[in-house]
């Protein structure tokens, strides 16, 4: 029983992670575009990764909202959350010129903070995974 509430917190502070930063690359959309568009990696994606982002967290965080596809949103939060995590170092390892496209708090967060920020946030959602795995689907699921 205390595992379903766990998994519970688990996911909703990786909502509240997801539809946050989301929000604010929505709201800010053309800054968030123009920093992108700077990043030595993927600048000429700026375009495209800058309405494509938001729509796949808020995707990930409506997966994390149901019992029936949070295992899902779980494993789509970790993978998003490594690839932000594999960006930032390879930004941090070989490009001199590090545009921050984050919003929020967490512009005000130096690369190395936000890297272990998101190792933080991979570590959460491989512990629901895990959570999740150990429990049987039927005492789980909600009733939606």
């Amino acid at each position: 029983m205390r595992h379903k509430y766990l998994v519970e917190i688990l996911s909703s502070l990786l909502i509240l992670l997801f539809v946050y930063t989301a929000v604010n690359k929505i709201v800010g959309y053309s800054s968030f575009q123009t920093v992108l568009a700077q990043s030595p990696l993927i600048g000429s994606f700026a375009a495209v990764i800058a309405w494509f982002l938001p729509l796949v967290e808020l995707g990930t965080a409506s997966l994390l909202l149901f019992g029936t596809t949070r295992k899902a949103g779980f494993y789509a939060a970790a993978s998003l959350l490594l690839v932000f995590t594999g960006y930032i170092t390879y930004m941090l390892l070989f490009s001199p010129h590090l545009p921050c496209s984050c919003g929020g708090v967490l512009k005000f967060l130096s690369w190395q903070t936000h890297l272990l920020f998101n190792v933080f946030w991979i570590l959460l959602a491989m512990l629901g995974l895990r959570l999740m795995g150990g429990m049987q689907p039927a005492k789980y699921q909600n009733r939606e």
